[in-house]
């Protein structure tokens, strides 16, 4: 890229020997190199015929810094990724370890509703155990009202065994939690009146007394991780399914998987799933060149691998400096650091493993400064988003015709200046 932010041809990129994606890369790369179609040569006739994206915002922050001024920072990546046309933005809920400060994705989108227009909001996901079923149904709806429509309810049993121990949890109790209140939630949702006793809440005749904003439906998606709870859930209700497992090497193996079970248990239910409804999570930061993002994410890479190793018991990779974490990761291909063309051979490698989802939601992981992480979402949605979505085929094609067809019409417009001097010379004289 140039420094007014143009993609330089093949010519004129630089093809160091960095660590990519796994073994498919080479394949994504020929394929972006020829121009293929998104979605042409997959195996499952389902694939959407375009790729939607979006955030995904946990969010993560050292605690050295302002919490004020993170979460300040945050709503801002919201309206940033909004301004360039990204489709959604999804925000998480944590309660321990001082980094994932969000307790309330709800009250959050509640601040985000007036400072955005457009980009769908998502709860990322709301930890059903921690709830009861009928509140999180009267929130889901007033947040359709705040939001216009475009909030989208996000179900899991919580990520950290430490927000569960602190409520008195035992991990054992969560999934099935979260599959009794799920039931309840969408029952609710669909204006049904529910009457229920489990061990750990009660409801007498429950109903809502809102529907969802203009009539419509408010938009559910169960949480995968690595275990098929969540594919099971979606599947039994006919929900969206949200793979935040493409972030860990097991999770990242698990996608297909997941979606299968999703899919059967849908059968079984006699429910609907369609891949367009179907969000993977993936980790991603781009720049000019590889080199530049390489150094980017030497920002804020080896405190996230700490706080993962240490504290939020999720070990990612082995120890070790940020350039053997980063090449561990990217070697797994659960990480793509890099250009915009490798941006895109990545994706097209999640393609081809999962058979097609509808949308990829980038987890916000501040490995880089803020300013750079904002480039990195403006060089995905100016050339890595025009290629899954056909923004520019009309253009290709009418460029393709025109310079086929260079040498008639040049000689076209040849004669006609030709004829117009021979005139203009003919009435002088």
């Amino acid at each position: 890229m140039d420094q007014m932010g143009s993609i330089k041809d093949g010519a004129g990129k630089t093809e160091g020997a960095v660590p990519v994606i796994g073994h498919n890369w080479f394949k994504c790369r020929i394929a972006l190199r020829s121009g293929r179609p998104y979605g042409v040569g997959m195996s499952s006739s389902t694939v959407p015929s375009s790729l939607g994206f979006g955030l995904f915002l946990p969010p993560f922050h050292p605690v050295e810094e302002n919490p004020s001024l993170a979460l300040e920072r945050d709503a801002q990546l919201v309206e940033h990724v909004e301004r360039m046309d990204f489709d959604e933005a999804w925000i998480g809920e944590h309660h321990s370890g001082g980094w994932e400060i969000i307790s309330s994705p709800e009250l959050f989108i509640a601040a985000l509703a007036g400072r955005t227009s457009r980009i769908k909001l998502g709860a990322g996901v709301v930890s059903l155990p921690y709830h009861h079923p009928y509140m999180v149904a009267e929130r889901a709806i007033q947040l359709s009202h705040h939001t216009k429509g475009r909030f989208i309810l996000g179900l899991g049993p919580g990520a950290l065994p430490s927000d569960a121990a602190m409520l008195g949890l035992d991990a054992p109790q969560l999934r099935p939690r979260t599959q009794q209140a799920a039931s309840a939630v969408v029952r609710l949702l669909a204006g049904e009146t529910v009457t229920e006793e489990t061990d750990w809440y009660t409801l007498r005749d429950a109903r809502v007394q809102l529907r969802p904003y203009q009539g419509k439906r408010v938009e559910v998606c169960a949480a995968s991780v690595v275990s098929p709870s969540g594919a099971v859930l979606a599947g039994s209700h006919g929900l969206g399914l949200l793979s935040i497992g493409g972030t860990s090497q097991a999770g990242f193996s698990a996608l297909a998987q997941n979606w299968s079970v999703t899919e059967k248990k849908a059968a079984e239910a006699k429910k609907s799933v369609h891949r367009k409804d179907w969000r993977v999570v993936g980790l991603m930061h781009i720049a000019p060149t590889r080199e530049q993002a390489r150094e980017d994410v030497k920002f804020g890479l080896d405190a996230w691998v700490k706080y993962f190793n240490e504290v939020a018991a999720l070990p990612l990779v082995p120890s070790g400096s940020v350039e053997s974490a980063l090449d561990s990761m990217m070697d797994s291909g659960i990480v793509m650091v890099g250009d915009p063309d490798d941006a895109t051979a990545h994706i097209r490698n999640l393609q081809e493993q999962t058979g097609g989802f509808g949308k990829l939601l980038l987890m916000g992981h501040n490995w880089a400064n803020y300013e750079n992480t904002r480039r990195s979402y403006e060089l995905i949605a100016r050339y890595v988003m025009p290629k899954f979505q056909h923004l520019n085929q009309g253009r290709s094609d009418s460029m393709e015709y025109v310079r086929a067809r260079n040498p008639e019409f040049s000689g076209a417009a040849a004669t006609a200046v030709a004829e117009a001097v021979q005139l203009h010379t003919s009435d002088d004289d």
